[in-house]
């Protein structure tokens, strides 16, 4: 071996062997000088401590710190001076283990650069007048520079290590509260001329971080672990921390945060989170309750990518800390209060600091969705921006587009309002609704929703539209309905209508609903709109309807008890063999039926007035009438009512033009049919240049009392009458016919079916010549010249029977 190398190992290991030697000393030393060393420890630790430090025992561990002398301390306990008010002592250590510098040791001085803390608890508090017990550690700094012998050395700590420790931050005057189970903490700190880096590794157990101890905890019971990166630098004053990534619980995180502490009146922070691909209710269950419970009203199905930035000051006092969170949300089910939207992606963004200088509170929070597009039963939309505003009474904003075919609203309706086909569907709103109380307070809605060319099948009438189209547009309160074009068979009606106070009715009240139709139409088949005679198809019993928060349940409550006022002008209205034209009508739908004013038509040559109501029921709809009738040909009037539900008197039988007017009551089919037997009222006739044409009860009083006259065509210049109908029952009340072929008085009941007993005053003279008469007291007086015949007609056995007037006196 060559000397060189002889001379360097025997050096070497005369190194080693003095390294040992010194140690040995330091450890004997402090064995043999416990008391003086324990009193050292105290000194230098005490120079910055303004309270009690108390360090039970001190022991040597010679292989633990080497090269280094390692000290373990024993229940070790530091308070502050106010410690007997509060009960927050600042650290309780069962185990602190150092490392010092074993030739400043020597020199009489305490270096530590490594401290390991074991089974200990560490509790900085600060009471609700901004009292600290970290106050502890505050010196005379006037006093140390006067004295620079007196401040402590310059210890750069080098390693640390906590284990088993439980570490709090209790702020009563900032309501924060944080506490931390550290099962393991371990890092090496560097020291560059700028300040100091430290790595570390942090594996802990986050009881609490609540920013504000009134709204809850962040992160709450969750478990941290993961590899840091920190420095300071001096000259900005400023902490960074990098993580990547930080796991809590099972998710990880990526993490950098920034802590400003220089020239600062409290300890500011910014923490940047990211995470990839993170479901709704883990991220929200990450955050204080009062923010989660809101959260948790809605759900995201997919993963989602989510950056979080964290502002504020521990110290604080302004309710923080700052928070702002975005999220990337593609193709997700997302559950919301009242349903669910399918396939929608949209760019997410939540703070608490909606408006400026207004705090950090839940009534000062919002969430935006940006771009969001979807699906709502089968209904595409898209929101360019909408908002959730205030968490407290969270409403949402918006701007609503979406198009679609018409037939796609089945989806939704779920065939219980109604079925479309054909044409499109179009909507631009803007909305304003309460998240929460959505089932009580109105939403506010702007913009508008119109079908075009679609075909409807409104069900509860068994409506069938085809071609037609429908204008809605919310304006205020207000609904306004136009450009609406509705077509049944060969009926076209074109419509324009307003809901004064709509959004106020539409879910508390929508029995006060009314719709104003302002209607017209070139030609109306009544035949067609016969549904509406039926009784409304009602929702099964079992399934409530009122605000059940369900779109088409709340529709079908306001279609069923809302009402409708009608004013109509129409061209032609056709209803059988009945034709009448300029029709003017105004009815007002009721829960049961409709009541009908002003109604006018021309028809046979004459005028047609009516007013009342019909009334829906379930086996027959019942109405009550008024009508007036001016100067109508009889014929063509009887024909197109079917003759008015008579056998005997037809349109056959009657030539010439009738006024009248008529206050009844009957029932019609839902065919449109009327009820046999149903009519009741008071009739009052009024015949002008009439004849009466094969009317079988004359032709049968012809044959028994004039036989050489011809009854079969009875001209008849005027004839007024007044009749009471009842059922099969006409009550005629006493009536002068005076016609072409005889004078006759009439009084008596017809029977529609059975019961008929007329008596007739007949004249035998022949009246043919009195039209020559002009003067009004001569006729009367030759009316009745003569013989007079005093008949009955009756009914005996089903078959009408004439005979003499026994009974006339």
């Amino acid at each position: 071996m060559p000397k060189w190398l002889k001379l360097s190992l025997k050096i070497f290991a005369g190194l080693v062997l003095l390294v040992v030697l010194i140690l040995v000393g330091a450890t004997l030393y402090i064995t043999f000088n416990k008391a003086k060393v324990l009193k050292m420890v105290n000194e230098q630790l005490d120079k910055s401590v303004d309270g009690t430090l108390v360090i039970g025992d001190i022991k040597p561990n010679f292989f633990k710190g080497f090269p280094e002398v390692s000290l373990t301390l024993q229940n070790v306990v530091i308070r502050d001076k106010q410690y007997n008010r509060h009960k927050h002592t600042l650290l309780n250590a069962k185990d602190f283990n150092v490392s010092i510098n074993t030739v400043a040791l020597f020199k009489g001085t305490i270096d530590i650069n490594y401290i390991d803390i074991r089974n200990a608890a560490i509790d900085l508090f600060t009471d609700s007048t901004g009292y600290s017990n970290t106050a502890v550690f505050k010196k005379d700094h006037k006093q140390v520079k006067d004295n620079p012998s007196e401040s402590s050395s310059s210890t750069q700590l080098k390693r640390f290590t906590l284990n088993n420790v439980t570490f709090t931050v209790d702020d009563r005057k900032a309501n924060k509260l944080f506490n931390f189970g550290v099962n393991d903490l371990r890092g090496k700190m560097q020291y560059p001329d700028s300040g100091w880096r430290a790595d570390f590794h942090l594996d802990v157990l986050a009881k609490s971080m609540a920013f504000d101890s009134r709204r809850g905890s962040f992160i709450k019971n969750q478990k941290l672990e993961g590899n840091f990166a920190a420095g300071y630098n001096e000259k900005s004053g400023k902490v960074n921390v990098l993580v990547l990534p930080l796991n809590i619980g099972e998710t990880p995180f990526k993490i950098n945060a920034v802590f400003a502490t220089k020239d600062k009146p409290s300890a500011n922070f910014a923490i940047n989170i990211v995470a990839d691909q993170i479901l709704w209710r883990r991220a929200s269950g990450l955050l204080a309750p009062n923010i989660t419970m809101v959260l948790n009203r809605f759900d995201i199905s997919k993963p989602m990518d989510v950056t979080c930035n964290i502002a504020g000051s521990f110290s604080g006092g302004d309710g923080g800390p700052k928070l702002y969170v975005t999220a990337k949300v593609k193709d997700s089910k997302i559950t919301v209060p009242g349903g669910e939207l399918d396939k929608c992606s949209f760019n997410g963004i939540f703070t608490n600091n909606y408006v400026k200088d207004k705090g950090y509170g839940d009534d000062n929070s919002a969430i935006k969705l940006i771009g969001m597009k979807g699906t709502y039963k089968h209904l595409p939309f898209n929101i360019d921006t909408g908002s959730i505003i205030n968490l407290i009474k969270p409403i949402a904003t918006g701007n609503l587009r979406s198009n679609f075919p018409a037939a796609d609203l089945n989806y939704l309706l779920e065939d219980n309002v109604a079925k479309f086909a054909n044409g499109e569907a179009d909507m631009k709103l803007y909305y304003t609704a309460d998240v929460v109380n959505y089932k009580i307070n109105k939403p506010i809605i702007k913009g508008a929703i119109v079908l075009r060319n679609t075909d409807i099948h409104y069900i509860p009438r068994n409506l069938k539209l085809t071609n037609s189209s429908i204008s809605l547009k919310f304006v205020g309160d207000d609904l306004i309905l136009n450009n609406i074009r509705l077509q049944s068979g060969r009926s076209i009606v074109t419509m324009e209508g307003r809901v004064n106070n709509f959004l106020n009715l539409y879910y508390n009240s929508p029995e006060k609903i009314l719709l104003t139709w302002q209607i017209r139409s070139p030609q109306l088949y009544l035949g067609e709109f016969l549904g509406f005679l039926a009784q409304r198809t009602q929702a099964p019993a079992t399934k409530s309807r009122a605000n059940s928060g369900n779109i088409v349940d709340q529709l079908s409550n306001v279609l069923e008890k809302g009402k409708a006022e009608m004013h109509m002008k129409v061209a032609k209205v056709y209803y059988k063999k009945f034709l009448a034209t300029d029709a003017t009508a105004d009815l007002l739908t009721t829960d049961n039926g409709v009541i009908i004013q002003n109604i006018g038509v021309k028809h046979a040559g004459g005028f047609l007035k009516m007013n009342g109501k019909m009334m829906q029921g379930k086996s027959l709809n019942n109405f009550a009438v008024k009508t007036v009738v001016s100067n109508v040909n009889m014929r063509e009037f009887f024909d197109a009512f079917n003759n008015f539900g008579l056998k005997d008197f037809t349109a056959a039988n009657l030539k010439g033009f009738l006024s009248a007017k008529t206050s009844i009551t009957g029932g019609i089919t839902d065919a449109g049919n009327l009820v046999p037997n149903s009519i009741n009222g008071n009739l009052d006739l009024s015949l002008r240049n009439a004849a009466l044409i094969d009317f079988k009860p004359l032709v049968s009083v012809g044959k028994f009392a004039f036989p050489f006259r011809n009854l079969k065509n009875i001209s008849i210049p005027k004839l007024d009458g007044h009749f009471l109908v009842k059922g099969n029952m006409i009550t005629i009340k006493p009536l002068q016919i005076s016609s072409s072929v005889l004078n006759a008085d009439v009084e008596g009941v017809y029977g529609l079916s059975k019961g008929t007993d007329i008596a007739l005053d007949v004249p035998l003279r022949n009246p043919g010549k009195d039209s020559t008469i002009t003067d009004k007291e001569e006729l009367a007086k030759k009316r009745f010249q003569g013989i007079v015949l005093h008949i009955r007609a009756h009914e005996e056995g089903g078959k009408i029977k004439i005979g003499w007037n026994k009974n006339h006196k």
